[in-house]
């Protein structure tokens, strides 16, 4: 049986002329039609994203109630980003990204190790893994992220909130796994991560409005 997608297994680059409320609305718009993120470039963090308080902007917070995947890449301990990725299911829960993973899979690993940040970008831009030898889909990039530290969680209740949410997200697939998952992460197989938001780099202050010369008395 083959794994849920990324189970282990978009809008244009946000510049300083577009408002966080624009560039957001366009990620929303790019969701629905993916295919046009496919020829463009990275999006860098976006600042003010997630706030100092680690809460996402409302706008993606409200998105990522129904977005399908969530696109991962642990972060190594320099910090730089490591060469594992895949698209994941996942569950928008309390302001955070809750997912599931094999216990030997490479998310899991990386937390085992002490790495506990990650990027995450959110989307449906198709598989990461192209199915030509060597090639990958980079397209993911360009949807909206941030950066998040991650956990390891072992409420059997939390379990069950996210099987709710894959049940709406993903009725065709998930009669095929929520048995397995819960079997699974009851015999110490699979894990349920956590990844809480971290702060966005703060937007740059705007400059200030340019001194008007005093008009010549009529």
């Amino acid at each position: 049986m083959n794994a849920p997608r990324g189970d282990d297994a978009a809008p244009g680059r946000a510049g300083p002329s577009i408002s966080r409320r624009a560039f957001v609305a366009g990620a929303l718009a790019l969701w629905a039609a993916p295919w046009r993120a496919r020829a463009g470039t990275p999006a860098p963090p976006i600042a003010g994203l997630v706030g100092p308080d680690g809460k996402v902007v409302p706008e993606l917070a409200a998105a990522l109630e129904k977005v399908e995947f969530v696109y991962v890449n642990p972060r190594l301990a320099d910090g730089s980003p490591s060469t594992c990725h895949a698209e994941v299911w996942f569950a928008w829960l309390d302001g955070t990204v809750v997912t599931t993973t094999a216990r030997d899979g490479w998310k899991a690993r990386a937390q085992a190790r002490g790495l506990d940040r990650a990027r995450l970008w959110f989307g449906n831009f198709g598989r990461w893994k192209s199915r030509i030898a060597g090639a990958r889909n980079e397209a993911f990039r360009r949807g909206p992220n941030f950066e998040a530290r991650v956990t390891r969680e072992h409420d059997p209740a939390l379990l069950e909130r996210v099987l709710a949410v894959y049940a709406r997200k993903y009725p065709a697939e998930i009669g095929r796994w929520r048995e397995r998952m819960r079997r699974e992460v009851a015999s110490g197989e699979r894990v349920i991560l956590r990844y809480r938001p971290l702060p966005s780099p703060a937007a740059a202050p705007k400059p200030p409005a340019a001194e008007r010369e005093p008009k010549p008395a009529s």
